[in-house]
């Protein structure tokens, strides 16, 4: 049974029906009041009277990153600050931080979509569940807490980092839900078995992960781990943070919260949208935000989005788990290589723990991938001749798999450093001219 089951079991021409009647008046909304969209509009030649359909959405200009940069802090704000009750920004490792600011309103439908990904994922309110999501600027942390409080659930707002207090909460407190990154997630399961803590006696049954890209065989390495059903949320700081889409006890895709969200998919060259069920890059116009709605913002995420019965009743259009972002691939000897494509092969070899990194170089005019994994303390305590066995093998996996030749580098366990966050997966040494 869904949170909102009017909502969530729509028929698709009524979700496609009430899509057309917010996005005119969100065009609407920000063309009176955001000077960027006013002349963008203006420059394509639209406005809302001219949309009449939700295939018309192709008529309207893209938003991308760099426009959010340009009118940092407050420029693409459709309210006076008055009217602002809260602030969140992305981290700006890459430039000037992303903002989102968000009306009292826009809580209330952020509290509405987390709870719909919360019960989805089979939190109910009688659950204790514990944020190890890093509280402050970054959306995660209170976007989870907001769902939570929503669903009237009990909230332990650890926040992220201290592990072993972590896993002692986990105990003390019976906690019965998690929230954190998956790349934590396993590191709180390490630090676990380390301890002696086994995670699958106690209550904790649910975990709800998001924040990073992770595969199928990360998922499979949680659950196993540490006896729990990991489930998915996704979101973006842009669009207000995670709740745009969640994955359901089928776990048979992402449901897009349609009435909230208007999703498509182009081909990230031409740009042009490709029809359901085909690979591209994930765009998306927000319906009812207020504060800052985003118009055809480009996530730079790669997806599909196809429509099909779910056992969970859901009508809601689902997309794939992301196979990658355009501005994370590398083109090694010609061939695009996303990182996700390189951890599911990883989690394919048992001599291995799921941590890894790649480090990318150049040699010559070329680029290099050199891939650092942990083995198992019973590998690498084997010696060289078992490295070098098991770095071949890996080596061969890829190349049967991906059709590139990397260098595989075998370390010690506890040589690549846990994430308390967002894991970093790629490390460019390549000098800046290059990149």
């Amino acid at each position: 049974m869904p949170w909102n089951k009017k909502s969530e079991c729509m028929p698709v021409a009524q979700i496609q029906a009430l899509q057309v009647e917010k996005l005119k008046e969100t065009v609407e909304w920000v063309t009176k009041r955001v000077p960027f969209y006013k002349k963008n509009f203006k420059e394509a030649g639209i406005k809302a009277a001219d949309i009449k359909g939700i295939e018309d959405v192709a008529k309207l200009p893209f938003t991308v990153k760099n426009d959010l940069r340009d009118n940092y802090p407050f420029g693409l704000c459709a309210v006076p600050l008055k009217d602002v009750v809260r602030v969140h920004a992305s981290s700006g490792t890459t430039g000037k931080p992303i903002t989102g600011p968000y009306t009292a309103d826009d809580l209330d439908q952020w509290g509405e979509c987390m709870a719909r990904n919360f019960h989805a994922a089979g939190v109910r309110p009688e659950h204790v569940v514990q944020n190890a999501y890093g509280y402050g600027l970054f959306t995660g942390g209170l976007g989870f807490h907001q769902g939570a409080t929503t669903m009237g659930c009990t909230v332990v707002p650890t926040s992220s980092g201290l592990t072993e207090r972590q896993i002692t909460i986990l105990k003390d407190f019976g906690t019965n839900v998690l929230f954190s990154t998956p790349s934590y997630a396993l590191t709180i399961a390490e630090r676990a078995e380390e301890l002696k803590v086994d995670l699958k006696k106690l209550p904790l049954s649910i975990g709800i992960f998001g924040a990073e890209p992770w595969t199928a065989g990360m998922r499979a390495e949680i659950e196993a781990r540490m006896g729990i059903k990991a489930m998915e949320a996704y979101g973006l700081t842009e669009l207000g943070g995670p709740g745009v889409g969640f994955d359901c006890e089928a776990q048979s895709g992402i449901h897009i919260n349609e009435d909230y969200y208007l999703a498509e998919v182009v081909d990230p060259i031409t740009l042009e949208p490709v029809p359901l069920g085909e690979k591209g890059e994930l765009i998306f116009t927000s319906l009812r935000r207020r504060a800052m709605p985003m118009i055809r913002y480009r996530t730079k995420d790669i997806t599909r989005l196809y429509r099909e019965k779910c056992a969970c009743g859901r009508t809601f259009v689902k997309m794939d788990k992301i196979f990658g972002r355009t501005d994370d691939m590398l083109i090694i000897s010609g061939v695009n290589v996303f990182p996700s494509q390189i951890e599911s092969l990883l989690l394919d070899i048992e001599e291995v723990e799921p941590q890894y990194r790649m480090l990318v170089r150049k040699k010559g005019y070329l680029d290099q991938l050199v891939v650092q994994v942990e083995a198992k303390q019973e590998v690498y305590a084997a010696g060289d001749r078992k490295k070098f066995e098991v770095e071949a093998k890996i080596m061969a996996h890829i190349k049967g798999n991906m059709g590139i030749s990397v260098e595989v580098n075998l370390v010690e366990p506890k040589f690549i450093a846990r994430s308390e966050g967002k894991a970093l997966r790629v490390v460019d040494e390549r000098p800046k001219q290059f990149r």
